[in-house]
């Protein structure tokens, strides 16, 4: 199998360690462990105690039924045996893809966003058509072009709602044109929906739209808990789950003790952390798009409430030369748009914490002024 080098993954990996000062991740500031566990009311003492008397086996293989219900909550359409817990939403991906794409499928997938939703269908043989999005559209598709592009055999068309890096959202006008294009030939919709937005703009899943839609989330981006690695998959089809179930038992066998125990914390207390994160949300974008009105080298298509940006750089040199440049002379790490086939842009993840937030930005401002 050959597949392609994950383009953010490698960035993030080789020069995240450098950064004095990170602008680039794409997480709403995360949670400390003293944070959530002080969800219970009791200092963490409750969890702690519930904690000391689990045994460190495997736990529950595909989630607890605690984890499962929560989830399930979450939708209209998946009752709770649908939820299988994932290492991740990348692990959900890789789950999804490799339980339904075989070599010679045709599948086509929203261009560009998460490299994982057109890679890894390439690496397994299938034929990948991209559904671009388009920045003078807002960074939306054409759903036109969608149609173009679906063919009698298409096996899946894959999503990224909200999108990574450039907040963009298919809102359910188009999703239910995206499903009505899908179930003229069977097509499955994978969408990854970790970036749920935060800023009240509704969201629809396409778990509770499509009786072959496959719902893809985390508590990484929206829920502020990357470190724990939970994610899941989830579809109102049980014999789509059931094949997810067989294939799972290849790449993973249980999320573990302890983060299942945390992750369902958090989806007990998601009310609390979703206010906290509208604040960040809020409070951050202003200070961004504030920020960007003041550069002349710098445009931005404000994303719908979500954790990421894409800003567009006007300087004389390839993005990806500029944030190495940036990185070394002060410190402040982006995301070349090049890592995700945007040249010319680059991720601008404004929900870290507020103080680093406008560090990074002054910084930035004045590295740019070198231009002038």
């Amino acid at each position: 199998m050959q597949i392609a080098g994950f383009g953010v993954e490698a960035w993030l990996n080789a020069h995240e360690r450098e950064a004095t000062t990170d602008i680039s991740q794409s997480s709403v500031s995360a949670l400390t462990m003293a944070e959530v566990t002080s969800l219970d009311g009791h200092g963490g003492q409750q969890f702690y105690q519930q904690l000391n008397q689990s045994r460190l086996d495997y736990g529950w293989i595909e989630g607890s039924p605690k984890f499962k219900r929560l989830v399930s909550g979450l939708y209209t359409q998946v009752p709770p045996e649908n939820v299988l817990q994932t290492n991740g939403a990348t692990g959900a991906n890789q789950l999804a893809i490799y339980s339904l794409v075989e070599p010679g499928d045709h599948v086509i997938a929203l261009y560009p966003t998460y490299q994982q939703l057109y890679d890894i269908p390439k690496s397994l043989g299938a034929t990948v058509d991209y559904w671009h999005i388009r920045e003078d559209h807002d960074w939306l598709p054409d759903i036109n072009e969608l149609r173009q592009l679906v063919r009698p055999n298409t096996k899946m068309i894959l999503l990224n709602n909200a999108m990574n890096p450039t907040g963009g959202l298919l809102d359910r006008a188009m999703l239910e044109q995206v499903v009505a294009v899908a179930q003229a030939v069977g097509a499955y919709v994978l969408a990854d929906e970790v970036y749920e937005p935060l800023d009240g703009t509704p969201f629809t899943s396409i778990a509770d739209l499509y009786d072959r839609g496959i719902a893809v989330n985390s508590l990484s981006k929206t829920y502020s808990a990357p470190g724990i690695r939970i994610g899941w998959t989830a579809t109102p089809d049980a014999d789509l789950a059931d094949r997810f179930r067989k294939y799972r038992d290849y790449t993973m066998i249980c999320g573990g003790v302890v983060n299942d125990q945390l992750a369902v914390l958090i989806l007990q207390h998601r009310a609390e952390i979703l206010e906290r994160n509208r604040q960040i949300v809020a409070r951050n974008l202003k200070l961004l798009t504030d920020w960007v009105a003041t550069q002349p080298r710098v445009s931005l298509i404000a994303p719908h409430g979500i954790s990421v940006s894409c800003i567009k750089l006007a300087v004389p040199l390839a993005d990806e030369a500029f944030c190495l440049n940036l990185l070394r002379d002060t410190g402040v790490l982006l995301v070349p748009g090049s890592r995700f086939a945007i040249p010319g842009h680059a991720r601008l993840g404004y929900c870290t914490d507020t103080e680093t937030l406008q560090r990074g930005l002054r910084l930035l401002g004045d590295y740019l002024t070198q231009f002038d």
